[in-house]
């Protein structure tokens, strides 16, 4: 029998005599988590989806063998009760199988769906039984907005929701300062909860793609919460891993204050500054800010943007708003994650053709499409700033020509087209209240006898010397064992920070594709002054014995002049 046919014939047969009495379907068993599925009595076995060629309906109810060979049907609380699940009775019952007591059990979606896509089978439920009352849903909600405070109060940029269905227990972790890190108030999670709770928050999800959260699909979109009174986006991207979903919600604070901060605040240096001031003077042209993920480019374009003078008209086009900037018009476009053409976001754009502005933010530059705009607005002389994944300045046009994007090289080299080039790493900052003077660490900071990076304390210090022409005398290193003034809760691998700074690089194509100074440069002048150790500025970029290797090829290549 088809699926179409059978849902026919479960229509038509409602007034057949043995549908007269119906289903209570208040009376089917609720299984809201793993755990409580693997304590079912008997045990769950088996899919019989397949058998009763009911397999593209499974995501709403299908049979299930149970260890003792009865059948039961799985559903969702819509489907439980359903003329579908009515007829699913007779046909088990008529192709000989033991109709098993109970006989429904309604499911939440999300583990339904787990269940048919094989993330959850009868081997993997094996040793979890643990069963537990699942949480109300105003019980889940204050758990959501606990795990948000926490990373709020605590400076996070990122909450990471790692789930894994076929164990007990999952993962919640933050960025902060941008380290990975799980607070030991947050371990141990329980898996159940932790689904529900995301089951719960998608809820309120503004231009989602998909009406309930599927843990096997990728989603994305935001929401909005208060905390401490003050407005937060979370834009949330949810990836379908193969032991699970992985979630990541993004803080982002919508008070008009937090881009008000300039660049400098944020560590560009005062040459930079300069050197971006003077090519801001000039009208048209591209402003890009490149990094890797959670480098803070989104942050210093606003803080940018922000900058205009109140004469010029600004509007962004945002996936979705990340700050609100004062003066801005500002437009969070949505786009479905499985469609490659967007009738919105083309409209969107002739309509900005048309409304006389001279500024356009134009959120990230990652695709084809957005390739496109920013290609039309550029070329029709507008004044364009976005951002793009790319690991330096020079590397910005062959990120935007690559096929990925497809902005064609040719265009990219006409003169007036490209402004502004900066690519920007961030850096965990020293706490100046417990940092140590470099001359006068001891084992207890530098790790004992242990050699650094492969050299000695000392010979790597004036390797470091060497290469930049300044004493190290000046650095300061890390206290592992922080104060007052540092410690984050529960969070020792923080100790010894306080917040991160800017190393940037720039490159200004008129004058030169050559950066004056490069972003691994930009972070030693900022350890030598003693803000940030220098031990971070290896991990973030190359060992400096490897920059010295480095500069004695780029000689050789020169013919001994470089």
């Amino acid at each position: 029998m088809t699926v179409f046919a059978f849902w026919r014939r479960a229509g038509n047969e409602r007034s057949v005599e043995s549908h007269v009495n119906r289903f209570d379907a208040s009376s089917a068993v609720t299984i809201a988590s793993v755990e409580q599925l693997a304590a079912m009595r008997p045990r769950y076995l088996r899919m019989l989806g397949a058998a009763f060629s009911v397999e593209s309906l499974a995501d709403r109810l299908v049979p299930v063998q149970l260890e003792d060979k009865s059948v039961a049907i799985f559903a969702q609380a819509a489907y439980v009760g359903s003329d579908q699940a009515d007829e699913l009775v007779q046909r088990i019952q008529q192709a000989g199988y033991q109709l098993a007591s109970p006989e429904r059990y309604v499911l939440a979606s999300s583990l339904l769906l787990a269940l048919v896509r094989g993330q959850v089978t009868s081997d993997s439920l094996a040793g979890l039984f643990t069963p537990a009352i699942a949480p109300s849903r105003p019980a889940l909600v204050a758990a959501f907005h606990d795990l948000v405070e926490w990373g709020v109060r605590h400076g996070a940029s990122d909450i990471h929701f790692n789930v894994h269905l076929a164990e007990a227990k999952s993962e919640v972790n933050y960025t902060i300062s941008g380290r990975y890190v799980m607070p030991a108030c947050f371990r141990g999670m329980p898996t159940s909860t932790l689904l529900d709770m995301l089951s719960v928050a998608w809820m309120d999800i503004r231009g989602g793609n998909g009406s309930v959260f599927d843990p096997l699909r990728e989603q994305q979109g935001s929401l909005t919460m208060h905390v401490d009174g003050k407005p937060f986006v979370l834009r949330w991207s949810s990836m379908a891993a193969d032991v699970g979903p992985s979630v990541c919600l993004r803080l982002l604070s919508r008070s008009v204050q937090a881009c008000a901060t300039g660049l400098d605040s944020l560590g560009y240096m005062p040459d930079q500054l300069a050197q971006i001031r003077r090519a801001m003077v000039s009208e048209s042209g591209a402003v890009i800010f490149s990094g890797t993920v959670g480098s803070g480019k989104s942050t210093s374009l606003a803080a940018l943007v922000s900058s205009l003078p109140s004469h010029r008209k600004v509007i962004t086009l945002e996936d979705p708003v990340e700050y609100l900037i004062p003066g801005a018009i500002q437009n969070t476009l949505v786009r479905n994650l499985d469609t490659s053409s967007h009738d919105v976001f083309a409209a969107k754009l002739r309509s900005l053709r048309r409304s006389a502005m001279s500024d356009v933010l134009l959120g990230e530059i990652r695709d084809v499409e957005t390739g496109r705009a920013f290609m039309d607005l550029v070329g029709s002389g507008v004044n364009v700033y976005s951002t793009v994944h790319a690991p330096s300045a020079a590397m910005i046009p062959v990120r935007l020509s690559s096929g990925f994007i497809a902005v064609p090289a040719d265009f990219l080299a006409t003169p007036g087209v490209l402004r502004l080039l900066v690519f920007q790493a961030l850096l965990p900052q020293l706490c100046d209240q417990c940092a140590v003077p470099v001359v006068s660490a001891d084992a207890r900071h530098v790790g004992g006898s242990e050699p650094i990076k492969g050299l000695a304390w000392q010979p790597w210090l004036e390797l470091v010397r060497q290469l930049y022409g300044r004493s190290p005398g000046k650095a300061r290193l890390r206290n592992p064992e922080g104060c007052e003034v540092c410690r984050q809760a529960e969070l020792p691998e923080l100790y010894g920070y306080c917040g991160r700074t800017v190393a940037a690089e720039i490159i200004e194509p008129a004058l030169s594709w050559v950066p004056a100074r490069s972003a691994m440069e930009s972070a030693v002048m900022k350890a030598l002054d003693g803000q940030v150790d220098l031990r971070d500025v290896e991990s973030r970029f190359h060992a400096f014995e490897t920059e010295k290797m480095m500069r004695a090829a780029r000689k050789r290549l020169s013919g001994g002049t470089a």
